[in-house]
């Protein structure tokens, strides 16, 4: 875990953070492989990246942190929180952070990695005017992005004519991603901040008719911390996270990952700046977290548009009805029918927590609240799998939740209740067995009608809903160059769901091997194996269109690299997947090699990579580098090679700038995608721009 963070915190002041914004930033793709979830779909990293990077922009105080805090920091097992706060229960606030060498758990090494992490408080710290702080902040940047695909799609092209004489569709816009970023912040004192972006095949115009003005998206936030009693003051666009996620997620949610212990719980780390690029799944108005001694009460109030197609019909008077048939989650509005969706649904959420913990910083003890309501009423399209999906205008949700650390046992939990009367449970632990070994437990149990719109707990699914399971993981470190992980997690779904006409269950387990010798050199194998039930090929009787059966996946990877010199790395890799469905046997296999090399002013990070996955079900993720505040992670099926070079360069002391070229090459297919993004032709090219500007 604590190389985990060294990793975050390594490259997070290197690309933000004014001060300290000369340190070269560090190759982030262990830590996103072993925090984040093995995926299965499309997931917005940056979004996730965001959240997490909030998370991490304040060091934590550890004459004031409770166990809650240094758990969801992960820099810290059960067994060293405990015997932290048992010393500092003993002995009071510290005076230097060298003074926790005089814990057993606590080596020098351990000790060095915490320095720029964390803080003691500031002493004596003469008063300055917020409007001077914020004229003099260092922390303020601006960045510009510019991505594009060069191949034409689909989308692009002149539109032709229709067998009913109509005209096809086409994007409005052109093919240019554009995304600018203002920021300006202080960890533990204000952030200010301005998001702008305009998707591919969008226009930049300026049109109040559908809420378009220039850039497609704009995000604004301001938030203050520790104004007096006021804990957190945010108005414009924030995030909040209370408990295990039942009612407040935060936006992000780790889940099983190759760190198999300390991510299955989630974080009461109350309200968040919101600065993605995500256009829905945050609040949008006032949120206010006051503190009383051990008490703290946050307040939140929301009025937000959101995208959606509405449908009307005549009721028994013949009067015009108005519904919402579906709620939009891409964001995008590049053709006449996604323009159609933009703000037509306006949410409103008033909510709040009432949290206390103990002095002794071990327990504890809170409640949610959230009220949501649509102005129409939300009708599904009726589908057999959906009928105890939310409908209706308003929805509530209720939970309580606590976190208790005893002796080397962390234990939290949370329950909730909806307004339909459907729940949601979490019940957890995580533990240092010994100086060995750490591991976790979870069991989770959510109805099928369970209704919460901003949660984000632990679950198989997407959404904590029609599911229960148990999840075990465990970390071994026989010796300082081995370390072991694994989990196992059992998993079962009471009602119907999307591509599954029955009650179905599953399992998924993974084990990871790590060997580094040095600390320049890691290697480590890693097999995972899912099984989980699908819809497949009807079996010929026409009262059975589909039947249900279990599809067994298994991914293995092997992977080495190493610093060659201080200038110089390396990363080779090897990822194979195998489907297993109704006896039948598909294979997948990727190699890749990276390379990356750099001085002080400059970098150059490259990658050639091989793939021949035979079905999409045999798809293979890799994580590739990319420029600042972008993340990818693609997909990749069929034959082909794949290879992208990446640059960075500070030009002066203010300004740096990224650029990335990649492109995929499929040798067994003329066309790749579908319907407006289809590209002819067996390539595609892809390139970002980045730059940004410190404005001191």
């Amino acid at each position: 875990m604590r190389i985990l963070l060294c990793l975050v915190f390594l490259f997070l002041p290197g690309i933000c953070l004014a001060q300290q914004k000369d340190n070269p930033p560090v190759d982030l793709e262990s830590f996103i492989e072993r925090l984040f979830p093995v995926q299965d779909e499309d997931i917005d990293y940056e979004a996730i990246y965001e959240a997490l990077f909030q998370l991490y922009q304040n060091p934590i105080n550890l004459n004031q942190a409770n166990s809650e805090v240094l758990q969801a920091s992960y820099l810290l097992s059960p067994l060293q929180v405990g015997s932290f706060l048992a010393y500092r229960e003993k002995f009071g606030p510290l005076i230097s952070i060298y003074e926790l060498q005089a814990i057993p758990e606590f080596d020098l090494a351990l000790i060095e990695a915490l320095v720029p992490f964390v803080t003691l408080g500031e002493i004596n710290r003469k008063p300055v005017p917020f409007w001077q702080r914020l004229k003099q902040e260092e922390n303020a940047y601006l960045l510009f992005r510019h991505r594009r695909t060069w191949e034409r799609r689909r989308g692009f092209t002149p539109a032709d004519t229709l067998s009913n004489g109509r005209m096809s569709t086409r994007y409005l816009g052109d093919p240019n991603e554009l995304y600018l970023r203002f920021r300006i912040q202080h960890p533990r004192d204000f952030s200010l901040g301005v998001t702008l972006e305009k998707d591919a095949g969008e226009q930049f115009t300026w049109d109040g008719k559908t809420a378009r003005y220039g850039f497609n998206f704009f995000s604004f936030h301001f938030t203050r911390y520790q104004v007096g009693k006021w804990r957190t003051i945010a108005l414009g666009d924030f995030q909040a996270s209370f408990g295990q996620g039942l009612v407040f997620g935060a936006g992000y949610t780790l889940g099983k990952g190759a760190e198999t212990v300390p991510t299955v719980r989630r974080s009461s780390i109350g309200i968040l700046p919101y600065t993605a690029a995500l256009e829905f799944g945050f609040f949008r108005g006032l949120g206010l977290t006051r503190q009383w001694k051990n008490w703290t009460v946050t307040a939140i109030a929301s009025h937000a548009p959101r995208d959606g197609r509405i449908a009307s019909a005549l009721d028994t008077l013949e009067n015009v009805v108005e519904t919402i048939s579906s709620l939009s989650q891409t964001g995008l509005h590049r053709t006449l029918s996604e323009i159609s969706t933009k703000n037509q649904i306006r949410e409103s959420n008033i909510g709040g927590n009432i949290q206390y913990a103990h002095s002794s910083g071990r327990w504890q003890v809170g409640a949610n609240a959230l009220a949501s309501r649509f102005d129409r009423p939300w009708v599904r399209s009726e589908r057999v799998y959906n009928t105890r999906e939310f409908s209706g205008n308003s929805n509530g949700v209720a939970s309580v939740y606590f976190n208790y650390n005893w002796k080397n046992f962390f234990l939290f939990g949370e329950s909730a209740i909806s307004q339909s009367r459907g729940t949601g449970t979490v019940l957890g632990l995580v533990s240092s067995l010994s100086k060995e070994i750490d591991f976790s437990l979870l069991w989770r149990k959510y109805d099928p009608n369970f209704h919460s719109f901003y949660s984000s707990g632990f679950a198989e699914s997407t959404r904590p809903i029609n599911e229960q399971g148990l999840y075990m993981g465990i970390q071994i470190r026989p010796s300082k160059i081995w370390k072991i992980n694994a989990y196992y997690d059992y998993f079962k779904f009471p009602w119907l769901r999307y591509r599954v006409y029955a009650p179905s269950k599953g399992y998924e387990w993974l084990a990871r091997i790590s060997y580094q010798p040095k600390r320049n050199l890691l290697a480590f194998i890693q097999i995972r194996q899912e099984q989980k039930d699908r819809n497949l090929n009807h079996s010929g009787d026409p009262q059975l269109p589909y039947i249900v059966e279990p599809v067994l996946k298994q991914n293995g990877m092997l992977s080495l690299e190493t610093h060659l010199s201080t200038n110089l790395f390396i990363r080779s890799r090897v990822l194979w997947s195998q489907v297993t469905i109704q006896g039948v046997k598909t294979q997948g296999f990727m190699a890749l090699q990276d390379i990356q090399y750099g001085r002080r002013a400059w970098r150059l990070t490259g990658r050639w990579a091989i793939f021949d996955a035979e079905t999409y079900d045999n798809r293979l993720y890799a994580f590739e580098n990319n420029v600042l505040w972008t993340f990818s992670i693609p997909a990749f099926s069929g034959r082909g090679i794949r290879y992208y070079i990446l640059g960075q360069y500070q030009i002066n002391p203010k300004l740096t700038a990224y650029l990335r070229i990649s492109q995929t090459r499929y040798s067994d297919r003329d066309m790749i995608s579908s319907g407006l993004q289809t590209i002819d032709g067996p390539r595609q090219t892809d390139s970002s721009l980045m730059i940004r500007y410190f404005l001191k």
